[in-house]
Formats: structure tokens, sequence, C-alpha cells
């Protein structure tokens, strides 16, 4: 069941956060592509307010993330 939905845009991806209950009741988030596919998901929260600060923290943090490569 999808709670909320807030859109975020940038220059190279359009895309949406979907708030969810999860089967034991915690909410969650997904952010999805344009094209629909999950590309991040997280932790369950015990309240909205909380998962709402779960994505702003991602939409604050992530445009300046870097990325660290331990495939080697």
């Amino acid at each position: 069941m999808v709670l909320s939905v807030h859109s975020i845009k940038g220059d190279e991806m359009s895309g949406k956060f979907e708030l969810f209950k999860d089967k034991s009741g915690d909410i969650r988030w997904h952010l999805k592509a344009a094209n629909g596919e999950i590309v991040a998901s997280s932790q369950g929260y015990k309240t909205r307010a909380a998962a709402e600060k779960g994505i702003e923290s991602v939409k604050h943090n992530a445009a300046d993330a870097t990325v660290v490569d331990n495939t080697a």
C-alpha cells in the first residue's frame, strides 16, 4: 500500500520516493527511477515522520556523495 509519493527531479533522472507499510507494519520507502525500477530501498521506520526524515537525508546527502569503488 503506497502511503505517499514524493517526486524528485535531477538533470539525469526524474524519479519518486514511494512510502509503504511492510508485512510487520513498519514504514519503508523505495526510490524509483523514471522507468519504475527500484534504485534504492530503506530500512523499516516506526513512524511516517521518521521515514520522511530518511527521504530528506537521502535527498540532501546523495547530491554530493562520492563513489567509493571497493570492487578491486
